[in-house]
């Protein structure tokens, strides 16, 4: 068995060499060596395949029969390991279907208008994007990247932070003036506080009273399935809503909704990460170049 240290595709390279200069001079020259160290490269290769691949004369070199099918196999296999690493490479170059999941406030607001930018850079990749507030299973999904609010909970999956938002507690101007505005914590219980009708990991409120943490539960009169289905219930009146920030920061802006308890606001912000399947192998391109784009481009703020 031939030694690990054995560099087998080199010698097939000078060895082809030499047969198309003609002679160990013209060989060593492209290989920035000496015409010694190429005809001992080759005396070598002879050993180990236990046959003459030359016959040598003052003037030239005449291959054997031995060494004319050696070099026919030697092109065969060079031409193999070169197309092999062009395939390589090109499997470095970003390329292929992406799927890629997100919650609703980071999907509609902050990752849907990148997407020109995006294809634009990576024009190779083809986007297949799902906005849902639940949480979907990646490898159910056949997933390659999801887009998650709040704590991770304990997986496989490994996790690239991407920021944090701030929260904040809103009802629109009717609602308040029909129901008043609550300026207490504990005034949201006479409220209607709309949920979610899915399961999530953060699903009660927590605020900071004089230096204590608490929180309340929402939900019970109105359990709607996405963050966008909340903020448009609570523009048209229907409760007071928690959502992020940047995703209601236009509602604000424009009197749709108030912002309310910004004084018990415990701190902080809620994390968003990149989660993906991690595991043994190098990462693929195409995910690795959409985890970085986010990571440039996604503004939480």
């Amino acid at each position: 068995m031939a030694r690990l240290e054995t560099n087998r595709s080199g010698e097939m390279e000078v060895f082809v060499r030499v047969v198309e200069r003609g002679g160990f001079s013209a060989a060593s020259r492209d290989f920035n060596m000496t015409p010694s160290a190429v005809s001992k490269l080759v005396g070598r290769l002879e050993d180990r395949l236990g046959t003459r691949l030359f016959n040598r004369s003052t003037r030239k070199l005449h291959l054997t029969s031995e060494g004319q099918r050696f070099y026919e196999r030697a092109l065969d296999i060079i031409a193999d390991l070169n197309e092999a690493e062009q395939e390589a490479a090109t499997a470095m170059t970003p390329r292929g279907r992406l799927r890629v999941t997100a919650n609703v406030p980071v999907g509609l607001h902050r990752l849907l208008p990148l997407v020109p930018r995006f294809r634009e850079k990576y024009p190779d990749i083809t986007l297949d994007v799902t906005v849902s507030d639940k949480v979907m299973d990646l490898y159910e999904e056949r997933a390659d990247v999801a887009i998650r609010s709040g704590p991770l909970q304990s997986s496989g999956l490994i996790a690239r932070k991407l920021g944090q938002c701030r929260m904040v507690i809103a009802a629109s101007p009717a609602y308040l003036e029909k129901h008043g505005r609550p300026t207490t914590v504990d005034a949201l219980q006479g409220h209607t506080l709309i949920g979610y009708n899915f399961q999530r990991v953060i699903p009660d409120w927590p605020f900071r009273v004089n230096g204590q943490e608490v929180s309340v539960m929402p939900g019970g009169v109105f359990d709607v399935g996405d963050a966008e289905s909340a903020r448009q219930l609570a523009v048209a009146g229907g409760g007071i809503v928690r959502l992020a920030r940047f995703h209601v920061e236009n509602d604000l802006a424009n009197d749709g909704l108030e912002p309310l308890l910004d004084e018990f606001y415990p701190g902080g912000g809620v994390d968003i990460n990149a989660v993906y399947i991690g595991g043994r192998g190098h990462l693929p391109a195409r995910v690795r170049a959409f985890l970085d784009f986010c990571a440039e481009n996604i503004c939480l703020n």
